[in-house]
């Protein structure tokens, strides 16, 4: 592989991303692989009373704010429509009236404007943010993308160029951390609940199983975790503010291992020397720092984005569209919003 396909390199574009794939609407705009301005606007409190997304409403809430949000972005980026170079939106994968209302936007603009277009994937979209964090990060590496609906690892040999290497067979990580919040009374999202109240906690005081493979696969199990903290539950409760502490530690501690251990070893077999951590999981405390000791242990390079690329955003589908349209990718008005689009 020659020099210039070692990394992404930005063409001089100016590029719009959408992202409605879930409960955040975003927008924001790219401007020679800089970022010129974010727009997230999250519906936490209207999903928390449910303990998790409820798709008609989250579909709702992207109606009445997606304009907003664009004109937004365009308006502190110090852009028009008309001068845009091409407009990238996140086609999948995601929840299918969510990813339809960015998507309307998009062509709408793009037909009305005759911009190009791009349809992203979401998950591609969260590879991106580590390179927008990280621009001198080099090919190939090992992307452990791990959020609230996803959880896997992903071989990244260069640029827009993906292999599936393992993946969940149950639960996502993000998921399980909202299930354990919702079962212990904390409140919706769970992930960064669950950190904070793990961090007064001893993780090594409860030993809460982990997922074993007998076929040796780098795939990650979260289920049978959560199965072992309702049971735990059950048999202690009701819980003291210091054993719920203890509990979500211990949880903490169980899952990141699994995370890093499995990582670890699938970088090692394929003889890949730098990881990507990213997705919203990725701003966890606990799996980073564990994932920094065991990459120093074998002299590993490791990035991660900061947390507000971690979550949900534009920039990341901006990123990933700039490389495509630059690549000479185009979309047709026909776009559709996939549900289950595969990376890879």
């Amino acid at each position: 592989m020659d020099a210039d396909r070692c990394r992404v390199v930005y063409e001089a574009m100016i590029v719009l991303g959408i992202e409605t794939s879930c409960d955040e609407t975003a927008a924001a705009v790219l401007a020679d692989g800089a970022i010129r301005s974010d727009v997230v606007v999250s519906q936490d409190l209207i999903h928390g009373r449910y303990g998790g997304v409820v798709p008609e409403l989250a579909s709702r809430r992207h109606l009445e704010v997606v304009l907003p949000v664009v004109e937004q972005a365009l308006s502190e980026a110090q852009v028009t429509l008309p001068s845009l170079d091409g407009i990238a939106v996140t086609r999948g994968p995601g929840l299918v009236g969510s990813l339809l209302v960015g998507l309307s936007v998009a062509k709408a603009f793009a037909y009305a404007h005759g911009l190009p277009l791009v349809g992203v994937n979401h998950l591609e979209g969260h590879i991106f943010a580590g390179l927008l964090a990280e621009p001198g990060l080099t090919y190939p590496f090992l992307a452990l993308l791990v959020s609230g609906g996803h959880t896997a690892l992903y071989a990244c040999d260069e640029p827009l160029r993906y292999r599936l290497i393992g993946q969940t067979r149950d639960d996502a990580a993000g998921e399980a951390f909202d299930k354990v919040a919702k079962l212990l009374g904390l409140g919706y999202p769970g992930g960064p609940v669950v950190e904070r109240t793990a961090r007064v906690g001893d993780p090594r005081a409860i030993a809460f199983p982990m997922a074993q493979f007998q076929d040796g696969a780098p795939d990650f199990s979260f289920s049978g975790l959560k199965t072992a903290v309702s049971l735990y539950v059950r048999q202690h409760g009701p819980l003291s503010p210091s054993l719920m502490a203890d509990i979500c530690a211990s949880f903490q501690a169980t899952a990141v291992k699994m995370l890093v251990r499995q990582t670890i070893r699938a970088a090692s077999r394929l003889g890949i020397r730098r990881i990507l951590l990213t997705g919203g999981v990725a701003a966890n405390r606990a799996l980073r720092e564990m994932l920094e000791v065991e990459c120093a242990e074998r002299g590993y390079a490791w990035s991660a984005p900061p947390g507000r690329l971690c979550t949900d955003n534009a920039a990341m589908i901006a990123a990933a569209g700039t490389a495509r349209l630059a690549g000479g990718e185009r979309a047709d008005l026909t776009l559709n919003a996939q549900a289950t689009l595969p990376l890879a």
